[in-house]
């Protein structure tokens, strides 16, 4: 009974709390039945969300709760003192505090590896990084953390950048702050969105927490069929296809063909946006069901015409962060051409930091920001703006979505891949090492993997009014074909489910 109680409440680094396990649904059915008893009234209801969410947290990341405790009461604090001060000069220093102490933190778990590893090789040093959290943790808690490693706190990334919009957003006077320091670190720590997001900002979530719960049975019906939805993506698509495939060909690309390589470029494309976008369509979903709205986070991205669109129609919520709080902060396009093309440049070569600390995530996030700049620049000069054939115009949009769509696939691989090396190796076997002849064996080879990547494709492609003309037939549908529809999509999730659970792959950032 002891070690049953252990599970359930205690962090486990092998075992942490993910959509995709049993655990979580257990835990969110007994959470939804005290919730039936309170939603009534929001005070209480904000104060067992609030617990609920840190609870969570706890569950998924361990004793780096904290750190989400501290960029709370900072940002909380922060936001309450540049409301109530008539100097801008005080609210400048407010601001530079949040966002220093923020960033700071970020960069501390984020980036520490890198910049020693840098200033090692640069100045010849021997310099190592130290857990400073595990060391304190341990003097005062008596644990015994290894404190010569830093692990990157589960899903810090997302939280900072929310919790910073808060801030600057007040300063900016867009806001006003937050009186109650529940309904703040509820809006920071909600645990649909936590780890993953969507980035949520305060102006869209915080009038929810004063408005009364409702939950119509559309909404009920279109909440089960995003949660539904979001497993089928991540649990059947995305996690056969990175198991029987796509691990295999980045670990070792050397050993695979051109042809398989480029392969496991497009099924990474397909495995990434599923992994991603189910996410969200889980967190939106449970989220719905608790009586909230979160921004949508994906529109079929890989329908994209040019890179501009792609970013418009990918992990949306980060792109217009950077484009509110980073673009424009550097000025936008407002100080000249040249200078709107260097700050989109320097937006996404940030932006691919944001990713991860290592060169191959800044030249990823430099090759989107040099394909803005030249978007840009043929918007301007482009010959077939001004085109009137029906004909012409259809097919332009077609080349134009296949060579975006190669692009995003292509810069992908510098994304997924191991380092550098593994990049250089990935290029060689495609233009250099195809193997045509081997192509027919490896079809057959890998028939389940391709005929799930090619349904994932065309699912992907179909047009959005048919897309939401089954959404809303299973929104209208009776409780028991909801019912039945459970039953099965539980039942091919079951058949496709690995031995071990996979990590949501934005967990990493």
């Amino acid at each position: 009974m002891y070690e049953q109680l252990k599970t359930i409440f205690l962090y486990h680094e092998d075992s942490p709390m993910l959509f995709s396990s049993f655990f979580f649904w257990g835990f969110f059915f007994v959470i939804y039945l005290f919730y039936s008893l309170l939603y009534k009234k929001n005070n209480w209801r904000n104060i067992y969300l609030f617990a609920i969410s840190l609870f969570f947290y706890y569950k998924s990341g361990g004793y780096f709760f904290s750190l989400l405790i501290i960029s709370t009461l900072v940002d909380y604090s922060m936001g309450m003192l540049i409301g109530k001060s008539t100097s801008s000069a005080k609210k400048k220093i407010y601001l530079i505090t949040s966002v220093i102490l923020n960033l700071s933190l970020l960069f501390y778990f984020k980036y520490s590896y890198f910049i020693i590893d840098s200033i090692n090789q640069l100045f010849h040093t021997n310099f190592e990084v130290v857990n400073l959290l595990a060391e304190w943790t341990n003097a005062i808690a008596g644990t015994n953390f290894n404190v010569s490693d830093i692990i990157l706190p589960v899903g810090i990334s997302f939280y900072t950048f929310q919790s910073l919009s808060y801030t600057i957003d007040v300063y900016r006077g867009k806001l006003q702050p937050v009186k109650s320091i529940i309904d703040f670190g509820f809006f920071i720590s909600f645990f649909p969105q936590l780890v993953a997001g969507p980035i949520v900002r305060a102006s869209e979530f915080i009038p929810q927490l004063l408005q009364k719960y409702k939950l119509t049975k559309q909404q009920f019906g279109h909440a089960v069929f995003l949660i539904l939805n979001g497993l089928l993506k991540k649990m059947v698509i995305s996690d056969f296809i990175s198991i029987n495939f796509v691990d295999r060909i980045f670990e070792d690309p050397l050993a695979y063909t051109g042809f398989e390589n480029l392969m496991g470029a497009y099924a990474y494309a397909i495995q990434i946006y599923c992994d991603f976008s189910g996410y969200t369509d889980i967190a939106i979903g449970v989220a719905l069901l608790l009586g909230f709205t979160l921004p949508i986070n994906f529109n079929s991205p890989y329908k994209a015409t040019n890179i501009t669109d792609f970013w418009r129609r990918w992990h949306i919520s980060l792109s217009t962060w950077l484009k509110d709080y980073l673009y424009i902060s550097l000025g936008g396009n407002k100080k000249g051409r040249i200078r709107t093309y260097l700050n989109l440049l320097i937006t996404m070569l940030l932006g691919g930091l944001w990713h991860g600390a290592s060169i191959k995530f800044i030249v990823w996030g430099g090759l989107h920001g040099v394909a803005l700049m030249f978007h840009k620049i043929w918007l301007k000069i482009s010959p077939f703006k001004k085109i009137k054939s029906a004909f012409l115009y259809i097919s332009g949009r077609i080349i134009s979505i296949i060579i975006t769509f190669h692009f995003v696939v292509l810069t992908w691989i510098y994304f997924r891949a191991l380092d550098i090396d593994s990049i250089n190796i990935i290029f060689r076997k495609i233009f250099y090492d195809f193997q045509w002849n081997m192509v027919p064996q490896i079809i057959v080879s890998y028939a389940m993997v391709f005929g799930l990547l090619l349904f994932a494709f065309i699912i992907h492609w179909l047009p959005a009014s048919f897309k939401e003309y089954y959404r809303g037939m299973f929104i209208k549908s009776p409780i028991y074909v909801k019912a039945i529809t459970v039953v099965l999509a539980v039942f091919i999730i079951m058949q496709f489910k690995t031995s071990a659970l996979q990590p949501f792959i934005y967990f990493q950032f």
